[in-house]
């Protein structure tokens, strides 16, 4: 979510304004039906799409770490061994991601479809709360869906060297064990899997078509 920064100062303007030609901050966030907003990742420049936040996000920092709370389920017949978030827009095709699907061309396609959409609404609606509590406006920032995980916006190398001054100086300790590098790649890597995406939406379509369809 974009929200406008009104009193953005004009020397910060550049950094913080995307396509819409205004100056505005992004916040990241993940809620649940009873507007309970489980994550919060806010102060982002709105020059950055979905994909820049996700990945300066702390979102799936315990888990690549190993230190999130053990998950296992069973989806149509497959294990599964990672929790899921759903979005939608541009995000990548991860296995802690089940996305929508845009032009669903199939009755059980289109189940899921507005299943999954109707679930996320309950993150718009903690937004909402959010712009009414503290009077914030928004302005819609739309991104056509893609599965580049690597597009972002293309910034003046003054904008990014702003940037860099603006952050606070992080010192990261890196453990020396091999094993343990190992263990966090090989946790990275399975946050990352397009494969295990894929394979947990279709059998959550097949799952919901199950217990939901009309049985065509």
């Amino acid at each position: 979510m974009h929200w406008e920064w009104k009193n953005c100062p004009s020397s910060w303007a550049g950094q913080f304004t995307g396509h819409k030609k205004k100056p505005s901050i992004v916040l990241e966030a993940v809620a649940s039906y009873d507007t309970w907003i489980w994550h919060a990742f806010f102060g982002a420049a709105g020059s950055n799409n979905d994909i820049n936040i996700l990945a300066r996000s702390p979102l799936f920092n315990d888990v690549v770490h190993g230190v999130a709370p053990h998950v296992e389920y069973i989806v149509n017949g497959n294990q599964y061994h990672l929790g899921y978030y759903l979005a939608d827009g541009i995000y990548p095709r991860w296995a802690t991601l089940v996305k929508t699907i845009s032009s669903p061309d199939n009755p059980k396609k289109r189940l899921f479809a507005q299943m999954q959409e109707a679930y996320r609404k309950d993150v718009e609606r903690a937004f909402g709360i959010l712009q009414a509590r503290w009077a914030i406006d928004e302005y819609e920032y739309v991104e056509e869906e893609s599965d580049d995980e690597d597009m972002c916006p293309q910034r003046s190398r003054r904008a990014r060297a702003k940037q860099y001054e603006l952050e606070p100086s992080i010192t990261y300790e890196y453990h020396q064990d091999r094993q343990t590098l190992s263990d966090y790649m090989i946790r990275h890597n399975r946050v990352r899997s397009p494969h295990v995406h894929q394979s947990l939406r279709n059998d959550l379509i097949n799952h919901l078509w199950r217990s939901f369809g009309d049985g065509e």
